[in-house]
């Protein structure tokens, strides 16, 4: 697939339904039909859907030139200090990617880490050394080709995931892409993402760290997140006019960097409808 900018949502909200879908391999066929191109299946909670499954969502996917990312189970932690912990997420990671080759995907969006009982130093370098081991395994089972693996920016202090601590991380690997959620980053910056010029400094430490073509094909969630001192607290949608970020400050940076990432929509409940949304925004900006 061409690189080109895409929208799509994170799952299915009511409208799917209303339409007449019942299942989630549809989603690629009315995903087309409203004007997207993209489509995130989670694993969040789990593995729910078998691989028979998979290769009809995958062969409707491309049956309709959506670009399928999936996003890995929440429960992957690289700082968990037990050895048989790691070793279920990189379970849940090998797993994933599977599921990813079947659908025909390219990207798989995980969250790395949480600091737990470890201070973020000792937590930040168990994580790196655990993402090492867990690259050597994609590699060895030949799970890394024309894959990217895409560790995700975090909304809570605990967990492992500034967008430094991300960009970081992804320069250990040609397949690191960055998830750049800007609902998170903004929870973490207690709502300091608000200008084209606070796009830009994630952007540019990209561009310095990781060069063009990483920076300018990353993975975006994007939705309005309500936070607290702690960071996230929960998921809303587009019409929420009091916790940010905004959308159009991002697409100016978009423009003037000339970036093509997929843009997924995490709003809550809808997350068809907003991502919509955020592609109509994005074509009265151009």
């Amino acid at each position: 697939m061409e690189n080109k900018i895409r929208f799509g949502p994170s799952g299915n909200s009511k409208i799917f339904y209303d339409a007449g879908y019942k299942h989630s391999v549809d989603a690629p066929k009315f995903c087309k039909e409203i004007g997207l191109s993209a489509y995130e299946y989670s694993f969040g909670r789990g593995f729910t859907m078998s691989y028979d499954t998979a290769k009809i969502l995958g062969e409707n996917a491309k049956n309709n030139d959506i670009l399928i990312s999936i996003h890995a189970p929440y429960y992957i932690n690289f700082a968990n200090e037990s050895d048989d912990m790691v070793s279920k997420s990189f379970g849940y990671v090998e797993k994933s990617m599977q599921y990813l080759n079947i659908m025909g995907g390219r990207d798989l969006v995980i969250h790395l880490a949480s600091c737990g009982k470890l201070n973020r130093t000792a937590a930040i370098n168990l994580t790196s050394k655990r993402l090492d081991e867990c690259l050597k395994i994609l590699y060895d089972l030949k799970l890394n080709e024309n894959k990217f693996l895409c560790p995700e920016t975090m909304g809570k202090y605990m967990q492992i995931g500034t967008y430094q601590e991300i960009i970081d991380f992804c320069t250990k690997d040609k397949i690191l892409v960055p998830t750049f959620d800007f609902g998170h980053i903004n929870c973490i910056m207690q709502g300091g993402l608000k200008s084209s010029n606070d796009y830009k400094r994630i952007f540019d430490y990209s561009f310095e760290k990781l060069g063009e073509y990483k920076t300018k094909n990353c993975h975006i969630h994007f939705s309005k997140i309500e936070y607290s001192s702690k960071g996230e607290v929960k998921h809303l949608n587009l019409d929420d006019c009091v916790y940010g970020p905004e959308f159009e400050p991002l697409i100016k940076v978009i423009n003037e960097y000339k970036l093509t990432p997929t843009i997924i929509s995490e709003s809550k409940e809808k997350m068809m409808e907003d991502a919509l949304k955020l592609k109509e925004i994005y074509d009265n900006c151009k």
